[in-house]
């Protein structure tokens, strides 16, 4: 029974059955459940062993995994021959090992799969026995999956249901009857098996699609599932099940004897399933549970054990996650190309399974295919040798496959993969060059084709500063996705916008590449965008350099290159203004505007701020975020259309006075009355709807504390207005409080009328980036602002203890940075802070400004993942600039203390 773990050295030293079998002889009463504190000590022994072995030999997953099933299949035999042993009069029992443990592959804490096979229905005899094992599993803490099953029933759960015939079709004996087990063996091929390979494999990818959708259907997600997620384990036991069920294979390597593979091929499969298991049974010794998720707070030290080591721009963490990726990657090319070989083999006996193709096929077959051929309308080779006769054809293939919307058959893209290597030779090639920029321009679906590109390798041959990012990790909380597959998800989203796909979600962008003459430079400019990450310096400016190199060989014009460069340079400008500055102080306005230069190259960077936001990840875009952009698209674009003049500061204000006139329909002495009370920084930074919303609030409280709330749909948050008596601290009280209630402030802006009251609005989302507007959270919300004005509550406290929404950020390593500006407005210092992202920040922050005697105008807050950059406009208390050196040092130091999470020092 141990021929599956001859591979293990050292048998004993994982566990000595036959020593233990001596302790248990010498009990005085060996039943199950007494025998539960020794096989504790030689499990935890066990694993031990185990994990000292990975550490030693870190890459040894397979042996690893090996190890744990081999402990287990020891505590096992001598469970069930004490229980036999206490129940005699039981009839003959199999006891099996079931799915991975059948396989004999576990992780320190997978679960244990059985199961107890009995000829006819057990009788009570032999449910003693089942039940006698089972409570000494559950008494050493594992976590079992059984099923005690005649062999009849055994039969007909396997027919009904594919998990279960899954399972028993890696079944192995662990101990007892070997007659029953041979019987089960044999009705389970001719029962159950034979003649239900089309269905069984059908049902398989049916069932992987399902886990892949509800994974995020990506390979590339910087926090993968390494046994769930698309790219795992379980694809590749998705392949070796399918090759079991239709050959009887017993190995992986024998599904090269039936040419479902390569030797090549094998090697993927065996070095890709090595590197899967090390990484799944460090993620189980490291958490000390079944954890299957490559999380943020574990990769380093998983990098680390795998003795992975930093290189020159690019860290050990984000070197193993890239490594990671690739494997993944290679499980996928690997299931493409063994579906194909399998698909043709019943193709060959008129029984095709049917698979799925990518793409529709044709519903004629095009007329040029450029010496290509057809198969069941795949775009296929001719000959084998196809690619090596002219390489070209290897960015030709995809380019008809775009432009005929073909699927390319699986051995095509084996072909491709491993052929890609010839266009280093040819990557200056104006045909394979001009054939790449059809696809990348194209109006179809350029995403599906050009991951198709990169998945074969394609992509990073053809230019390969895009090859140095294939794969590559991004170790934020912020990206989702590596960065090759970012940029692609990009490009997809543009091609939707430029085809009119997305005017309901993005009216301003789809408006405004409509009007664009740039369409192949913006395309460019979207595949370089993020094209020289991990190399250690400012990818925007490297970047550039690379768009400055590639655009011409591309077949771009002078003049295309040069928007290119400077799209890629300043990507990041228009989010960094919208998000981090204040959009009602003119300057900011003239700044932008000032360094766009020009309206095209406004709408240009408008799109491609879009999309580079939209394919970080889910969650990344909102309602927020889009009208900030349009606001400041609208007002830059004014600027840029009628020159550098402004109306002045007072027509500014009458023509908002008078809009909101007509709105409320007041009576002029009643408007007056209010109007009169606010200053005019008030009016200058207020869109219309707050005024009126603020002034009617103002009216109808007669100057007692109000707290409102309502939803605010154009921004996806809630706007919460605090009109109070003002004094010193109120900022910071307010925003601890709002934190308290479990909301997260976005925006803020603070006023104080000229007769002495506060009118503060805060735009304010729940920790997932919705409007907060929950009945019970509001309630929550108020009593928590009315405590802390009536200093009921010690906010501090409070908020330290309040557990973090993304307990993984500890993971980063974020030094606090403060930034003071005092060019970026003619009327403020603007302040910005850099730091972790935490439940108390903000409310530190404001603490330190306010110890700091400075006047708060305006907040703006920006969360990037686990970093937050927090802005303030700031003026001293008489109404001025702060400019005193010593003072901007003592206003540095205390707000990088806050940020740090350290004290505030109090004021002297």
């Amino acid at each position: 029974m141990t021929g599956r773990f001859d591979h293990l050295s050292h048998r004993r030293a994982i566990v000595d059955r036959r020593t233990l079998a001596e302790r248990i002889a010498a009990l005085p009463d060996p039943i199950p459940a007494r025998l539960v504190p020794l096989l504790r000590e030689a499990l935890a022994q066990g694993r031990a062993e185990i994990a000292r072995r990975l550490l030693d030999h870190p890459a040894r997953g397979l042996e690893a995994a090996g190890g744990q099933a081999y402990l287990i299949d020891q505590l096992l035999r001598l469970l069930l021959d004490s229980a036999t042993r206490l129940y005699p009069q039981a009839e003959p029992i199999a006891l099996i090992a079931v799915g991975g443990y059948g396989r004999a592959e576990m992780a320190a804490h997978s679960d244990v799969d059985i199961g107890f096979l009995t000829a006819a229905d057990p009788s009570p005899h032999a449910q003693q026995v089942v039940e006698a094992v089972l409570y000494a599993l559950w008494d050493l803490g594992l976590k079992v999956g059984h099923s005690a099953r005649s062999l009849g029933e055994m039969v007909r759960q396997a027919k009904a249901d594919v998990t279960v015939c899954t399972a028993l079709l890696e079944a192995r004996l662990v101990a007892g009857s070997e007659p029953v087990w041979a019987e089960a063996s044999r009705r389970f091929k001719t029962e159950v098996q034979a003649g239900t390979e089309r269905r069984f494999v059908a049902d398989k990818l049916v069932e992987r699609d399902a886990r892949h959708r509800r994974m995020g259907d990506t390979r590339y997600v910087v926090e993968p599932n390494v046994k769930e997620g698309k790219g795992g384990l379980r694809d590749l036991h998705t392949l070796f099940w399918i090759g079991k069920y239709v050959y009887d294979v017993d190995r992986a390597r024998q599904l090269m004897e039936r040419d479902l593979f390569t030797p090549a091929e094998y090697r993927l499969f065996h070095r890709a399933d090595e590197f899967l298991w090390a990484v799944r049974c460090h993620l189980h010794v490291i958490t000390g549970r079944a954890e299957d998720r490559l999380t943020f707070d574990v990769q380093r030290e998983v990098a680390a054990r795998m003795r992975f080591r930093d290189r020159a721009g690019k860290s050990a963490v984000e070197r193993f996650m890239q490594f990671y990726f690739l494997q993944a990657r290679a499980v996928g090319t690997l299931s493409g190309v063994f579906l194909a070989h399998l698909d043709e083999r019943f193709a060959a006996r008129g029984r095709r399974f049917g698979l799925p193709h990518l793409l529709p096929t044709i519903r004629r077959k095009p007329g040029k295919l450029h010496g290509f051929v057809l198969d069941r309308g795949r775009l296929a080779l001719p000959r084998d040798d196809f690619f090596r006769e002219e390489p070209v054809r290897l960015v030709e293939i995809f380019q008809l496959a775009d432009l005929h919307r073909l699927e390319i058959h699986p051995l095509a893209m084996r072909a491709a993969a491993r052929d890609a290597k010839l266009l280093d030779e040819h990557r200056r090639s104006p045909k394979a060059n001009a054939l790449f920029l059809d696809v990348l321009t194209s109006p179809r679906d350029p995403e599906l084709v050009l991951r198709w590109m990169n998945e074969a390798g394609v992509m990073g041959r053809l230019l390969p500063d895009f090859g140095r990012i294939v794969a590559q990790s991004q170790f934020d909380m912020y990206h989702h996705y590596t960065v090759d597959e970012h940029t692609i998800r990009a490009i997809g989203l543009l091609a939707r916008i430029e085809g009119g796909l997305e005017k309901e979600a993005h009216p301003i962008a789809s408006a405004a590449v409509g009007q664009t003459v740039s369409r192949r430079a913006l395309r460019v400019a979207v595949l370089f965008h993020d094209i020289a990450k991990g190399r250690g310096g400012d990818h925007s400016v490297l970047g550039a350099e690379v768009a400055e190199r590639l655009g011409p060989r591309l077949g771009l014009t002078p003049a295309e290159t040069e928007t290119v460069a400077w799209l890629v340079r300043h990507h990041l400008l228009m989010s960094a203004t919208a998000f981090k500055r204040d959009l009602s102080d003119f300057k900011t306005i003239l700044d932008f505007a000032g360094q766009v230069a020009s309206p095209e190259r406004l709408r240009l960077l408008l799109v491609l701020t879009v999309v580079d936001i939209r394919a970080v990840g889910p969650g990344t875009w909102n309602g927020w975020k889009r009208q900030l952009l349009a606001d400041l698209y609208e007002a830059a674009e004014e600027v840029l259309r009628l020159g550098h003049k402004q109306r002045g500061r007072t027509e500014r204000i009458a023509a908002k006075q008078a809009r909101l006139a007509e709105m409320l329909d007041w009576e002029e002495d009643r408007l007056a009355a209010v109007v009169a009370r606010l200053p005019d920084a008030y009016w200058i930074a207020e869109p219309d709807d707050v005024l009126a919303h603020n002034v009617r609030l103002i009216d109808a409280a007669q100057d007692s504390l109000v707290i409102d709330a309502q939803v605010y749909p154009d921004r996806g948050a809630t706007l919460v207005t605090i009109y109070a008596a003002d004094h010193p601290g109120l900022f910071y009280r307010i925003a601890g409080a709002i934190h308290v209630a479990g909301g997260n402030i976005i925006d803020a802006r603070i006023h104080t009328t000229r007769d002495g009251m506060a009118i503060d609005n805060f735009l304010v989302q729940d920790p997932y980036g919705r409007p907060f507007d929950d009945a019970s959270q509001l309630a929550r919300l108020r009593v928590a602002i009315e405590d802390a004005l009536a200093n009921r509550t010690k906010l501090t406290d409070r908020l330290v203890a309040k557990p973090a929404a993304r307990p993984r950020a500890d993971a980063f390593a974020i030094a606090p940075n403060v930034l003071i500006d005092n060019a970026a407005s003619n009327r403020f210092t603007v302040v910005e802070v850099n730091a972790r992202d935490r439940p108390a920040l903000l409310h530190q922050l404001a603490q330190a400004l306010f110890q700091s005697k400075v006047t708060i105008h305006s907040a703006h807050v920006a969360t990037y993942g686990e970093r937050a950059v927090d802005v303030f406009y700031l003026t001293d208390l008489t109404g001025d600039r702060i400019v005193a050196s010593a003072r901007l040092r003592t206003l540095e130091k205390r707000l990088l203390a806050a940020a740090a999470g350290g004290e505030v020092e109090l004021a002297a």
